[in-house]
């Protein structure tokens, strides 16, 4: 293992919620969408039975209209992946979109999510995540670093979305205490086209935080590549439901080998 592989690296599935069913939407784009399942429950379910240890929930309506929508989905997730676990151990939930108010970010963790994923609002007020953090604690609040154009956007991602540039948001996110960012490459994203490195690199360079990459993943070698720059983990949605990767396999494959 190279000097700057991490001790640990989770495999984050993605489940990506629309009007209460598993969707993937290509560059963010909510007219190029494909619907994988109508049951997101029991997605969860298999992906805990896989050997998640982490699953990641994204609320898109949420995410687009500023407020949370898919609570049905997300609390019937938390039932199903209450029922499942290797070794006894439930699945974690990370949840993202929508979440613009404390009340949000409150109701989702007490609704069984055991971290939230700030976007939006992070990027507007940096204050408001260092408040959730001091009312939280920072295992329990990441924040999304959404990337397109070498510009940190929100809002959905919807076309004419204002932003920050990279390393402006990493410093502003860093002083207010930010230790966990989701690192998504939106030209990649839906596209199986590998991860951008590049980025991923520029944003481990600039920031102390723990790393999730996002975005282009299509192979266990793409995670071992993300591994290998130092990030903590990697966020995977089309290329498991594709059949490209089959999670259990990656599981056991991207998870960094330990000192004898």
């Amino acid at each position: 293992m190279s000097g700057t592989e991490p001790s640990t690296f989770e495999i984050y599935p993605a489940i990506d919620l629309r009007a209460g069913r598993v969707v993937r939407l290509r560059q963010g784009d909510f007219a190029r969408e494909r619907v994988y399942d109508d049951d997101p429950a029991a997605v969860a379910r298999r992906f805990g039975e896989a050997g998640a240890a982490w699953i990641h929930v994204v609320d898109l309506d949420g995410a687009k209209d500023g407020e949370r929508r898919q609570l049905a989905a997300v609390d019937a997730i938390v039932r199903a992946i209450d029922s499942v676990g290797i070794t006894g151990r439930r699945p974690r939930l990370q949840v993202a979109g929508g979440l613009r108010t404390p009340d949000a970010v409150d109701a989702a963790l007490s609704a069984g999510a055991d971290r939230v994923v700030i976007g939006t609002a992070a990027l507007r007020d940096p204050g408001f995540v260092a408040a959730a953090i001091e009312r939280h604690g920072a295992d329990r609040i990441a924040v999304a670093l959404d990337v397109r154009g070498g510009v940190a956007v929100g809002d959905g991602w919807v076309a004419g979305s204002q932003g920050l540039a990279v390393e402006p948001a990493i410093a502003a996110l860093s002083d207010a205490g930010v230790r966990t960012l989701a690192v998504t490459a939106i030209d990649r994203d839906g596209l199986l086209a590998g991860p951008d490195l590049d980025l991923l690199g520029r944003v481990r360079a600039a920031s102390g935080a723990d790393i999730l990459a996002s975005g282009g993943v299509a192979s266990i070698d793409d995670l071992l590549a993300i591994r290998r720059i130092g990030c903590r983990g990697a966020i995977v949605g089309r290329a498991i439901y594709d059949g490209r990767i089959d999670l259990a396999e990656a599981i056991r494959v991207a998870q960094p080998a330990q000192p004898a």
